[in-house]
């Protein structure tokens, strides 16, 4: 649902693309994307969350960004104000 979330705020945010293909498919925005990971499978649970972030639910309070701090080169990413963790993942604004 967070990564959902995400998603979605970017598609309402100046900065980035204004629909969710294309803030999707944004060169180098997601790494899942680039790893062609993205084009897997998506299991019940999966296909329920997305379902809960379309329906408004935003367990991040509005971030922008999200990323594992465990693997995150970036060193831009980590100038990012962390909101909330869940899991592995870090989310911010």
């Amino acid at each position: 649902v967070a990564v959902g979330a995400v998603l979605l705020n970017r598609v309402e945010h100046k900065d980035f693309p204004n629909t969710l293909s294309e803030v999707i498919y944004q060169s180098l925005a997601l790494e899942s994307v680039s790893n062609g990971r993205f084009n897997s499978y998506a299991g019940e649970e999966s296909i329920r969350a997305a379902k809960d972030a379309i329906n408004g639910w935003d367990p991040t309070y509005g971030c922008l960004y999200f990323w594992t701090p465990a693997t995150a080169t970036s060193k831009w990413i980590w100038t990012r104000e962390i909101v909330v963790q869940y899991g592995n993942h870090v989310f911010g604004i």
